[in-house]
């Protein structure tokens, strides 16, 4: 019951967010702006988008791997994207990742397993600020691609900063949690070490984590593009990886409502109206869940995914 109330809530911010954000941002306009997109721009951000599915789910296959967990290929992108259809209709957003652990449970028990898919999804959250941190870097270095406002410079870098000391302060801080919490937390630290950062492995999570990263900001690109709303290449490294991390927020379903606020924000620091970054975020929504539809064909077939 309890979960079901979360759920409910998580449904009604979402809900809400994209009624104020609808009415703030010309809603009707960007209805006009989606019933004309470009289909074939659609298309390609579909191809891209799902170019990122295929790649997460070998980086996945590689750390579980790491800890002693195996997956075919053919395992590893089913799984995948059984996991990301869960995400897209179900609120939370972690639901798909969780049965995802629980279905590979069998080689190695469900902690190694947990610790499989929770390490695969902080390697791709790094690739997306790996993304924004070079942009940022870069554009203040050299300014004239993108010009980063005072009020959202500060909370970018407090953003990164934090990002960067938080890996190294959970690792030495693990060992000092009481009982089974510090247990955890020191095994899920080793994981990471042996998945992400082992010799052996390293340059190549890193190559897809940031083929993801760059997957999906170029998936979003080519939503705005579809809908009249082109993004220089460095805006669009600016803006779409703030945008996604919205996503990241367990508030409301797959990051609806959140996501398209962002947009609608952070569009206009481009020279594009408000409701060109509403519709460009729902259009890139509606691909997310289009290209995740396959998942559908695996939902009866709960042995064979289980299957190494």
């Amino acid at each position: 019951m309890r979960k079901w109330v979360i759920h409910s809530l998580q449904l009604t911010v979402a809900v809400a967010l994209l009624v104020v954000v609808w009415r703030l941002a010309d809603g009707g306009q960007a209805l006009r702006l989606l019933s004309e997109a470009d289909l074939v721009w659609l298309l390609a951000a579909a191809l891209v988008l799902t170019l990122q599915i295929v790649l997460s789910a070998r980086r996945w296959q590689l750390t579980a791997s790491q800890l002693g967990i195996t997956h075919s290929a053919s395992t590893a992108v089913r799984e995948y994207y059984l996991s990301q259809l869960v995400n897209q209709v179900l609120p939370g957003g972690v639901l798909g990742d969780a049965g995802r652990a629980v279905r590979a449970r069998r080689q190695a028990g469900l902690v190694t397993s947990s610790y499989t898919v929770i390490v695969e999804r902080l390697a791709g959250q790094a690739g997306l600020f790996v993304l924004l941190a070079a942009t940022f870097v870069i554009t203040s270095i050299a300014p004239g691609g993108f010009d980063w406002p005072s009020w959202l410079a500060v909370p970018v870098v407090v953003l990164l900063v934090a990002v960067v000391a938080a890996p190294p302060a959970v690792i030495l801080g693990a060992g000092k949690l009481p009982g089974r919490m510090g247990q955890m937390a020191t095994e899920l630290a080793g994981s990471v070490r042996r998945a992400l950062l082992a010799p052996a492995v390293r340059w190549h999570q890193l190559a897809l984590s940031l083929a993801t990263a760059a997957a999906n900001v170029t998936g979003f690109a080519l939503c705005a593009l579809a809908i009249g709303a082109p993004l220089s290449p460095t805006a669009a490294a600016a803006i779409i990886p703030l945008i996604l991390c919205t996503m990241l927020l367990p508030v409301t379903v797959s990051g609806w409502g959140l996501r398209e606020g962002a947009a609608a924000a952070l569009f206009p620091l481009a020279g594009l109206p408000a409701a060109e970054g509403l519709a460009a975020s729902v259009a890139f929504g509606l691909v997310l869940l289009v290209i995740a539809l396959p998942g559908i064909a695996f939902l009866r077939t709960p042995r064979e995914v289980m299957a190494p």
